[in-house]
Formats: C-alpha cells, structure tokens, sequence
C-alpha cells in the first residue's frame, strides 16, 4: 500500500464531469476563426451553426432522414424541449436510476402531471428493461452521469414499438455506440464527451418525433423557447442552424474544433476506444483491491465516461465525510480537480474518462488515490 507520493502526475488533471475536460493541446487561438460580433443570422453564422449540425450527423452517423437542432439551456433545456413538446399523448414509462433521470420524473409528474408508471434503481444499478412496456412513450438516461451506469446496448428496446424512446444520452453521444433505429428523441451537451463549452443542447428527432409534433397538441402552454412546429409543420429552420434563441459563436467555434479534431482521430470509433481505454485503466487498478470498487454492480453496465467509484474498507465509519477528504487533498495535490461523487450520489469518486482524457494521465491519477486513501485512513 503507497504511503509515499507517486513520482508521476497526471499532466492534465481536469477531470470534471461536467464542463470536462477540453481536448488534447487545446489552445484559445483555435477559436480566431469565431465571426464575434456578428449575427448568427448573417451568412457567416448560418454557415457556422450549419457545419455543427452537419458534422454531429457524420462523426455520430446519425442518419438522413433524423433532424439535429442546436438548441439553448445545454442538455436540459433540450430533454425539456421534448418533454413539454411530446409527451401527453399516450401513457408513459419513466425509468430513473440517478439524480438526473429523477428530475424528468419530477418534471414529468409534478410539472406536466402526467400519470406516468415510474421505475427506479438504485445508484450503481439500472431498471429492468425487460419490464418496461414500450407501447408507451419512454423516457430514459443512456449513461447515469451520477452512478456510472450505462445501458449496454439497443436490443433492449424493440424496433416495433407503438410509443416514442426520449433518451437523455448527455454523457454517452461520442463515447458510446447509440443505436438510432431504437431512439426517436435523443439529447445531448457538447460539454461532455468533447469537452466544449457549457450552455448549449443538441436535440436529434427521428420521422416518428416529427410526425409526433405534427399530429399532436399538448394541453398545456409551450413557452416560446419551446416550440418546434408552426401552423401544425415542424420549423425546418432550426434542424438547418436557425436557432430558437442567439447562440454563442464563439462556443460553436469551440465545438466545431472539437468535431474536427474527432474527425481527425478517425471519428466515432476512435473516440469510443479512447474512452473504453480509460475506464479500462481504472478497471485494472482497483482489480482485486479490497478497499475500492466501481459503484457499477454489473460490469457490463458501467460506463465508459462518468466512473463511479466506492470506497469499501471496514475502517471507513463516516464514508461521505472520507470521501470529501480523499477528493480534497487530490486537488490540493494537484493531481484530480473536481473528482467527488456527485451531491446526490453515494460517497466516492467520479472520474471522468470521456475522449478528451488522456490514458496516461487516468493511469497516472490511480496511485494517487491510493496515497490519499491510505493517508486519510491514516488519519482516522
């Protein structure tokens, strides 16, 4: 067991679930291209917010016929847009298995007051999808930000389904293999897996949302912010870089470099291997290790992003309290800002291992947990 500081440190120890970290040399003199000061609805700013969306299409390959939006308020404003604009028509099922997921439940039962069948796990665990009636409209996260779960895969969910699939996919777009065909509303944030600046949504409709939002009417107001049709047709212009609100150029100049250097890597694939290959060096660490563990109960759930950890040691009386320490002096170490287990979430770790996080320095943080472990059990 370390006792001694590791000689090694992570060269970059950004590992924020959120902003997170920027990609690999990034330099403020990429975004000099940004037209600042200029209308986004000028020729140069509709060609920007364009490329984005064009671009989110091949890396993801989302396919032809599915519009993508960028829209504002990051990935809740896009999961709200959906909610408000979707949902009422036809019984729905919401799944929750982390804080987020249960914040579309309170907004989905205490906001809209939709009598919806609820189904929750607990941290570290996902719901039965075996059980979940997809004739209804489902509303669901891919990967747990806060638990370091994930759904493992589409076969889940049945390609002839009557009701529409709402996936909160905010930590899992560009780090994981989404399958179109079994998601009809899918959102994310380019804070997350590229690591682009916050405030900013993308909302990608399949033909059977579109035609959702043709053919139906919620009984409740819309707010402006909201609203995707007009005169019962979809408002094309927002899936083409029209935006509801004004957007910051100069943050979709920051995730237009994002998606180059994504597409410089080799694309999807290659940023799904760089994640893999990060929660693999966790997963190798605390191997075998009888003080720690991943929050995950099945392995074939944990996330390749947000990865949870526990502490497991007998000695531990007070484990949120222990936690705090062991993430407070791996700041004041320098070697992991903004590692903590999210507020809601059990005691622990939450290390970042989306694309943008370099192998070496995910290896090189492991021994330092260790030294700070055993330093704050030193010190009980």
């Amino acid at each position: 067991m370390a006792t001694t500081a590791p000689a090694t440190r992570p060269a970059n120890p950004r590992f924020s679930s959120g902003p997170c970290a920027k990609i690999p040399g990034f330099d403020l003199s990429m975004l000099s291209d940004a037209p600042l000061g200029r209308s986004h609805r000028a020729a140069v700013g509709k060609a920007k917010l364009k490329e984005a969306i064009d671009l989110t299409r091949e890396i993801l390959n989302v396919p032809a016929d599915y519009r993508i939006g960028i829209v504002p308020a990051s990935d809740t404003g896009a999961v709200e847009m959906a909610l408000w604009s979707l949902l009422g028509q036809r019984p729905v099922e919401m799944l929750a298995w982390e804080s987020f997921g249960e914040g579309w439940v309170t907004d989905v039962v205490k906001q809209l007051k939709l009598d919806a069948t609820v189904r929750k796990a607990p941290y570290g665990e996902i719901v039965d999808f075996a059980e979940v009636d997809f004739d209804k409209d489902v509303v669901f996260t891919w990967n747990g930000t806060t638990s370091g779960v994930r759904v493992a895969n589409g076969d889940v969910i049945p390609a002839n389904r009557a009701g529409l699939t709402i996936c909160d996919a905010t930590s899992a777009a560009f780090a994981m293999d989404l399958p179109w065909d079994k998601l009809d509303v899918t959102t994310f944030s380019w804070q997350k897996v590229l690591g682009g600046e916050g405030g900013h949504g993308v909302l990608i409709l399949s033909p059977r949302a579109v035609e959702r939002l043709e053919s139906y009417t919620p009984a409740w107001p819309l707010p402006k912010i909201f609203r995707m049709t007009k005169g019962g047709k979809i408002i094309e212009g927002i899936f083409v870089g029209e935006t509801i609100n004004t957007p910051s150029m100069l943050c979709v100049e920051d995730y237009l470099v994002s998606l180059k250097w994504a597409k410089g890597l080799g694309g999807l694939n290659a940023l799904i291997a760089r994640s893999e290959g990060n929660a693999k060096a966790i997963a190798d660490f605390i191997a075998g290790k009888p003080w720690i563990a991943n929050l995950a109960v099945d392995a074939a759930n944990a996330s390749c992003t947000s990865v949870c950890l526990k502490f497991t040691d007998d000695r531990i009386t007070d484990g949120a309290a222990f936690a705090k320490a062991v993430a407070k002096r791996l700041e004041k170490e320098g070697v992991a800002l903004d590692a903590g287990a999210y507020r809601d979430a059990p005691p622990g770790l939450r290390i970042w291992c989306g694309a943008t996080v370099e192998t070496s320095d995910v290896a090189a943080l492991m021994p330092w947990i260790e030294y700070a472990f055993n330093a704050e059990i030193a010190a009980i």
